[in-house]
């Protein structure tokens, strides 16, 4: 029987007239890398609200890690890591400092904080940083950090809400070998991104528009059932099928940037 880290069925959230989520339905096994896509605004943060405990659903049903969503949100809370895309740590503290203020939260004992720090700092290549400050780092280095305070608790599912966004190309590339270290020890990872290089790298793939669930699946086999060469394609698709609209239209639309088009060469 296979074991999954999330399961969700018809999961709905309402805010007065508002549908934010529309009974969407899907499973996370265990180990997986899911990538959660879809435009601003389409749902992703209020389903990864209501993934991580913080946000009750209108309606619908889950669990996470085995604990009800709506029963026992404060366990899920515990159980998990989460990281989002601004930089949530103390910038005043050192990079050491947020790493122990972290375990102290989660409660772990003297000797287990010690081992873990040494091997965070190692993972994230902060050694030799450990009494910097948070605010002195780069984007790419506050991003390993967040991740290692994440990490620290060692939970069995990560939730990445736009984890690399505004970071180098280089520290994009080893934050995602360390995601994908992580799920080959068995930690599952719901991400954000909007970055397709980084969603075709994923095991599964959910596409969520405007509160609705449009594909779940592997990003080759979409790419396949859509006879798309990427995931952008793919994703610019679902878009352009959903609103009825050609991403190049409202462009070709605006006559005042026509005039006094130029065929010169640059």
């Amino acid at each position: 029987m296979m074991e999954y880290a999330i399961e969700v069925q018809n999961l709905t959230k309402k805010f007065g007239q508002f549908t934010a989520v529309d009974g969407i339905s899907f499973s996370i096994s265990k180990g997986c890398i899911f990538g959660f896509l879809g435009p601003n605004g389409s749902g992703k943060s209020t389903t990864i609200r209501m993934l991580c405990g913080v946000l009750t659903p209108s309606a619908g049903t889950g669990k996470v890690l085995g604990f009800d969503m709506i029963k026992q949100p404060e366990k899920i809370k515990t159980n998990i890591g989460y990281m989002s895309q601004r930089f949530s740590l103390y910038e005043d503290l050192t990079v050491e400092e947020n790493l122990d203020f972290y375990a102290g939260i989660y409660g772990l004992k003297p000797r287990d904080i010690k081992e873990r720090k040494k091997e965070l700092i190692a993972m994230a290549n902060l050694t030799g940083k450990e009494k910097r400050l948070a605010g002195q780092l780069s984007g790419g280095w506050k991003q390993r950090l967040a991740l290692g305070c994440a990490l620290i608790h060692k939970p069995r599912l990560l939730i990445l809400d736009e984890p690399t966004a505004g970071v180098d190309p280089v520290s994009r590339r080893i934050f995602w070998n360390i995601i994908h270290r992580l799920s080959k020890q068995g930690i599952s990872v719901l991400v954000t991104t909007h970055y397709m290089d980084e969603a075709q790298s994923c095991d599964m793939i959910g596409f969520i528009f405007n509160g609705k669930l449009m594909a779940l699946d592997s990003p080759d086999r979409l790419m396949k059932e859509r006879h798309a060469y990427t995931l952008e394609d793919v994703f610019i698709q679902y878009v352009e099928q959903q609103t009825g609209t050609k991403i190049m239209a409202s462009f070709q639309d605006m006559k005042f940037l026509k005039e006094g088009e130029q065929e010169d060469e640059c």
